[in-house]
């Protein structure tokens, strides 16, 4: 039975992660166990940079967006006798289990040290991307949604004054969750994601048919991970910083928006404009949907940890909160299915 319980959030914030932390301390408490928070996600545990979480350091913080541990994209196996660290660490803090809040890579992390040293560590999975195996839904992607879609919402009625192309760039990485589920609700003309690589041509057609219709405005939706793709089969993928990469080996990924209103403007020739929703995407306040995810994963979480079930991950399947291992969450990326895009495909143009 587990007494003292280590938190840690690593990877991108988003909104939802204060929601499961004080999900895990508040069961954990009322069980009588010692809860510590890992300062910055996995650098925490390599650095020994920890702090208490009581009642007091708990309170007020469902609505608030962020982490009040802090993150860090940090990855141990990528730091010289980092994992020796994370070792050593885990022990002089007296953890008994760990309780890591993440995406793809934090939970990777947390699965390899489970399988090579037995880490008791449980996991629960975090990332605006939706892109994680094994569960239905992460937290953090209805608030991500929910932002791009007003912001499509609000597009919509500038474009239509100026009779303009309005392309909006949102996240997503290497799926286009987020891209599809915005444009759908908010009824865009066309949506670029990775998953399906509509050609820079078609994109321009769907526009043209419109301006036939007495249309004279578009909304555009392009995943921030989606190549440019032409009708002679060539692609061209864009990054905001090319020679740039994380521990984890990922491009830092932007600038696909402008090089798409380019191609669009200079085809067309019709006024194209272009929105960068980024960082507000993770920042704010959590939906009321992402509060209550967020809070049954954590809840979940910590019973996992009070049942000794390490390795293990919590799930969202349906509408019921069920564990799976954690390496079927970190196996492959969740795409989005053809099925999806079908429905937004079906009001294009």
């Amino acid at each position: 039975m587990a007494r003292r319980v280590g938190v840690l959030t690593g990877g991108g914030d988003c909104p939802g992660l204060n929601a499961v932390i004080r999900a895990v301390a508040r069961r954990s408490l009322d069980r009588g166990y010692t809860v510590v928070g890992v300062q910055a996600g996995w650098r925490g545990l390599v650095d020994g940079r920890f702090r208490d979480l009581g009642p007091r350091e708990i309170s007020g913080i469902l609505p608030r967006g962020g982490t009040i541990i802090g993150t860090s994209r940090t990855n141990p196996y990528k730091s010289e006798r980092g994992v020796e660290a994370v070792l050593r660490h885990l022990e002089e803090a007296h953890l008994d289990a760990l309780v890591a809040i993440g995406g793809e890579d934090t939970l990777g992390v947390a699965a390899r040290l489970h399988a090579e040293h037995e880490v008791p560590v449980v996991g629960v999975p975090k990332t605006i991307d939706n892109d994680l195996s094994a569960t239905d839904y992460t937290f953090g992607f209805d608030t991500a949604v929910t932002i791009a879609t007003e912001a499509i919402d609000r597009l919509h009625t500038t474009a239509e004054s100026h009779n303009r192309v309005m392309v909006v760039e949102v996240m997503g990485r290497h799926t286009g969750w987020i891209a599809v589920m915005s444009g759908i609700a908010g009824g865009a003309d066309v949506i670029l994601i990775p998953e399906q690589p509509m050609t820079v041509e078609e994109c321009c057609d769907e526009i043209r048919s419109r301006h036939g219709r007495g249309k004279d405005f578009s909304i555009v939706v392009v995943s921030e991970g989606y190549e440019l793709t032409y009708a002679s089969g060539e692609r061209q993928a864009v990054a905001g910083e090319p020679a740039a990469t994380d521990q984890f080996g990922h491009v830092r990924l932007g600038g696909v928006g402008d090089a798409l209103a380019r191609e669009i403007e200079t085809r067309t020739g019709y006024e194209t404009r272009v929105t960068v929703l980024g960082h507000v995407q993770r920042g704010g306040s959590p939906t009321p949907r992402d509060r209550v995810l967020a809070t049954r994963f954590g809840l979940k979480a910590a019973d996992l940890v009070h049942e000794g079930q390490f390795g293990m991950m919590a799930a969202l399947h349906g509408d019921e909160i069920v564990a799976v291992p954690l390496r079927d969450a970190v196996v492959e990326l969740k795409t989005v299915p053809p099925g999806w895009y079908d429905v937004a495909r079906a009001f294009f143009g």
